[in-house]
């Protein structure tokens, strides 16, 4: 899979409008920004800050809508576009992050494990307008810092009949994923608590979950608790790097085009083993979008909900801090 998009790109690269989104004030790209088109659908550039866009891959979008954490959100009519697009930094929103400093105290290594499940039926498929985020709290005011976050996942075996298997063979898939640790905020995710960009890139030789370490991003959990979210970003190539990967897959029929939405390897298990509902999904490229509780009778229709699935189970390490 990975290949033909590479091929179809490379073939491709006449008809391509290559745009990247720059810093006003440095000049600098700007990793990962939203691209989105204002009807449900949308893109992301890569780490260069780069995205392909033009009207023959997107013949019906007439208007842009770009944004990215510490920035003035612009919109801008696709007539418009030229192969720079440059954002101007929020100075007042950089001024909110807070910015946590390295303790010289005592601490106790703890860990919440992950959920782990190889059952398909119990996975959430990810598409790239989805975010998925994940609600941590404590019932005391002690100081802790998260270290490391395992997100689970699910290759597919090639083999149906031996998708139980853990040595069986897996489809090949290379995924950059983003991750953004949010306080709660009245139950909700609200601000974030960083705005460094944390991505990963995953694949089938990562086996059951995915282990991020971020012990160097000085990530303190809020007495009020923290969100931790994951998002697709699409696919990558052999280097790592973003490919172009859009919402829908265009399947003509004889009522027209269909839009099917893109389904991203690898799958994401949920868990019935908690009780509460702590996590929480957004539908990116959407306007407003807002966050909404994964529970029965919210706005979503899932046979995950139906069995009773309703939390994505992200385990985190984190070293608890003696209060002086």
């Amino acid at each position: 899979m990975l290949r033909f998009i590479v091929v179809f790109f490379c073939c491709c690269q006449g008809l391509l409008a290559q745009i990247q989104i720059l810093d006003n004030e440095n000049k600098l790209p700007v990793s990962f920004a939203t691209v989105a088109f204002g009807n449900g659908q949308g893109l992301f550039a890569d780490d260069e800050g780069i995205f392909i866009f033009n009207d023959k891959l997107y013949p019906d979008i007439d208007s842009l809508f770009i944004s990215a954490l510490g920035y003035t959100r612009i919109s801008l009519a696709s007539v418009n576009l030229t192969n720079e697009i440059l954002l101007t930094p929020e100075t007042a929103t950089l001024d909110e992050v807070v910015l946590s400093v390295k303790l010289n105290k005592k601490f106790k290594k703890e860990k919440l494990k992950p959920y782990l499940d190889d059952d398909y039926y119990n996975c959430w498929l990810p598409t790239i307008e989805s975010e998925i985020a994940v609600l941590f709290q404590f019932d005391d005011s002690e100081t802790r810092k998260i270290t490391s976050v395992q997100f689970p996942i699910t290759p597919e075996s090639k083999d149906w009949n031996k998708r139980k298997v853990s040595n069986a063979e897996k489809y090949e898939f290379s995924t950059l994923f983003k991750v953004k640790f949010y306080r709660n905020n009245n139950g909700i995710p609200g601000k974030e608590i960083t705005n460094q960009n944390i991505v990963f890139v995953a694949n089938e030789k990562d086996g059951n979950f995915y282990e991020l370490d971020v012990s160097n991003y000085n990530i303190f959990i809020p007495k009020e608790g923290v969100f931790i979210s994951l998002q697709v970003l699409g696919y990558t190539d052999d280097n790592d790097k973003l490919l172009p990967n859009k919402k829908y897959k265009e399947i003509k029929s004889g009522d027209g085009v269909i839009n099917i939405p893109t389904n991203f390897r690898p799958l994401l298990p949920f868990t019935d083993k908690i009780e509460a509902s702590r996590t929480f999904i957004k539908r990116m490229f959407i306007s407003d979008n807002s966050w909404v509780a994964f529970k029965k009778n919210n706005g979503f229709t899932s046979t995950l909900l139906n069995n009773d699935f309703k939390n994505y189970g992200i385990g985190i390490n984190y070293n608890t801090y003696k209060n002086d």
